[in-house]
């Protein structure tokens, strides 16, 4: 096998410049995102939990932290800064006790509804202005295609026992 030298491997379409190519795209349009919600005083993470109970009705907590990908700690954190903005309550589910549904306020509807309507706005004129139609349709299949596919080996080293996966993740196997 060819070694790549490290400026071929930065370059040319390596695996190694897809990644670094697609980190810095994601971190630039997450700063795009984040100002384009900034005026609302609060962090993305809690933006989302809106945004997920204005499009999916009232959920779980554990549910909302799936969908928004936070952990059970960092989900009951925001559901909790939430709460005390009077923006969200926590209601008893109607059939598990143990469980407790989150609803958006008349207030949390009130804002996330203006305010996704502004930050969806934001992200159109963002998106609008450097892709056509047909560029967003391949950028959406091709990002799925690798995410897809870095699921699916991400969890065959972690089926695999801790002595196959240190060897592979040392190269000797």
């Amino acid at each position: 096998m060819i070694r790549e030298s490290k400026a071929d491997s930065l370059g040319g379409g390596s695996g190694v410049h897809v990644f670094l190519v697609l980190w810095k795209a994601a971190s630039a349009v997450q700063s795009y995102a984040e100002e384009s919600i900034s005026e609302l005083e609060m962090c993305g993470s809690d933006f989302a939990v809106l945004e997920a109970l204005l499009h999916k009705g009232p959920l779980p907590v554990n549910e909302i932290g799936r969908k928004v990908l936070l952990t059970s700690g960092s989900i009951t954190v925001a559901v909790d800064r939430l709460e005390n903005k009077g923006l969200v309550e926590r209601r008893a589910h109607d059939t598990d006790r143990r469980a407790k549904i989150v609803h958006l306020t008349k207030e949390g509807r009130k804002l996330i509804t203006r305010a996704y309507a502004d930050h969806a706005a934001d992200l159109e004129r963002i998106t609008s202005a450097s892709m056509t139609m047909a560029e967003r349709k391949t950028v959406i299949r091709l990002l799925k295609k690798i995410g897809y596919k870095a699921l699916e080996e991400s969890k065959k080293v972690k089926d695999q026992p801790a002595e196959v996966t240190r060897k592979v993740s040392k190269g000797r196997m």
